[in-house]
């Protein structure tokens, strides 16, 4: 049984205090799954939160344009439900359709601004395209929201060290 849109973000919001103000990667990595689950959970329509599923597999086996499409159409259904949108975000970025993820990220970050995986997400693209700057602002940002987040941890110095040899 899902939770209400209510409880879902008091939850949220608990779990975001406590990641904030949490000092292990271990730690961090518990609560960062606790907050995956609510977002990929639809707190109102168990079918949507069944297609998302269906949807990731697809993804996970490559099936890229069918992904899409059952991400667009639970976007279609429910147009505030940010995790579609970044499911599709991710799924755009996979088939090199760059700008449209960006896109979708901006939807998802509006929706809910403290996507952490839209914000590591929006960074992936614009490492593609080669706009480091913006890469280290959204692993920057990301890092603000969940300072433990193994991946941030790695990247932000990766991505300086190539925002430097691009000065030089």
């Amino acid at each position: 049984m899902g939770l209400n849109a209510e409880t879902t973000n008091t939850k949220l919001n608990e779990l975001f205090i406590q990641l904030k103000e949490c000092n292990s990667q271990k730690q961090s990595k518990i609560l960062e799954n606790k907050i995956w689950r609510l977002w990929e959970t639809h707190p109102t329509n168990f079918q949507l939160t069944i297609d998302l599923k269906e949807g990731s597999r697809l993804v996970q086996n490559r099936n890229y344009l069918k992904a899409y499409n059952i991400f667009s159409k639970i976007i279609d259904k429910d147009p505030n439900w940010a995790e579609a949108w970044n499911r599709r975000a991710t799924t755009l970025y996979l088939m090199g359709k760059h700008k449209n993820a960006l896109k979708d990220i901006d939807i998802v970050l509006k929706l809910e601004k403290r996507h952490f995986g839209a914000l590591i997400g929006k960074g992936q693209v614009y490492i593609e395209m080669k706009e480091y700057e913006k890469a280290f602002n959204s692993f920057l940002e990301s890092s603000y929201i969940n300072p433990m987040n193994s991946n941030t941890m790695e990247l932000i110095p990766r991505i300086s060290k190539l925002i430097s040899e691009k000065i030089i």
